[in-house]
Parts: C-alpha cells; structure tokens; sequence
C-alpha cells in the first residue's frame, strides 16, 4: 500500500503494509526521536503532531495518516539549535534522562501552539499523558510556563 504524508514539511511516498503502525513507519524512515515504549497508549513517549495537535503514534495506522502532516521531534530544531521548548527543559531541569522528552516537547508544542498563555494547572492537564520517571514535572512544567512566556514577549 503506497501512502503519502508530509513529514517534517517534506512530502514522503511511502510503501506501507495496510497493518503497519505510523510509530514503525516513521523509525523505518529514520526519525529516531519518535521511541518505542509501551504500545499500549500509556506513556506518550512515541507522540508526534499530526495536523498540529498530538497522538500516540504507537496505536495509529499509518494508513489513518495518507493525506496528512506528521510533526515529529525532529521538526523542531535542526542541527545548530534546539527550540525554546527544549531550551527551557534543559535551563528548568527538565530532563534527566531524555527518554520521554521528545514526545513531552511535541505535546507542548501543540499545547503553546492552541494556549500561548496557559496556566500551571492547563499544562499538568495537556500533559498527562506523557510519562517521565525521573523529574516528577514541576520542573518540565516550569520549562514550558517559561518558554510560554518567552515566546509571548517576543
């Protein structure tokens, strides 16, 4: 089955078996920041945007995706910077060992994209559903209040 998604601003032709996960799809095309956790939906290590706003791209059927734009991690920086998301983690304490980042950073980004001025509360609620072992959020949560705030001042 032939699919065509636009990735990362790029559009992909992409050969896919009807049955495939987009999360299997997108390592295959070597957008590594995307990880392979749980495949149950419980951890939202594997979320990427598709239209702007976040999904578990381990329970997505790639073939859900024909027509559409994924973000993945690796839309939002490039080689020479990282964006302010992941500035503010790195500043806040926000990352330990790195895992659930991608996936926290692809949330939040969908979040300041909807709310650019959320409260504290607003982004504990947006991001229950990416699990991180090591910080326990008051530090993720501060990193995104502070890029909010960065990117409203600009």
């Amino acid at each position: 089955m032939r699919v065509k998604i636009k990735i990362n601003d790029k559009d992909q032709f992409i050969e896919i078996d009807p049955g495939e996960m987009l999360l299997e799809t997108l390592r295959k095309l070597g957008y590594k920041g995307v990880k392979h956790a749980c495949s149950t939906a419980s951890c939202g290590a594997c979320s990427v945007q598709l239209d702007g706003k976040p999904i578990l791209s381990c329970t997505t059927f790639t073939a859900a995706v024909d027509g559409h734009e994924v973000k993945t991690i690796e839309g939002f920086s490039d080689e020479n910077s990282l964006s302010d998301v992941q500035k503010a983690l790195i500043d806040e304490g926000g990352s330990q060992c790195g895992f659930c980042i991608p996936g926290l950073v692809v949330t939040a980004e969908a979040l300041l994209s909807e709310n650019p001025d959320p409260t504290q509360q607003e982004v504990i609620d947006y991001l229950k559903g990416n699990l991180c072992r090591c910080t326990g959020y008051e530090s993720q949560t501060r990193a995104i209040l502070k890029a909010a705030k960065e990117r409203r001042s600009k």
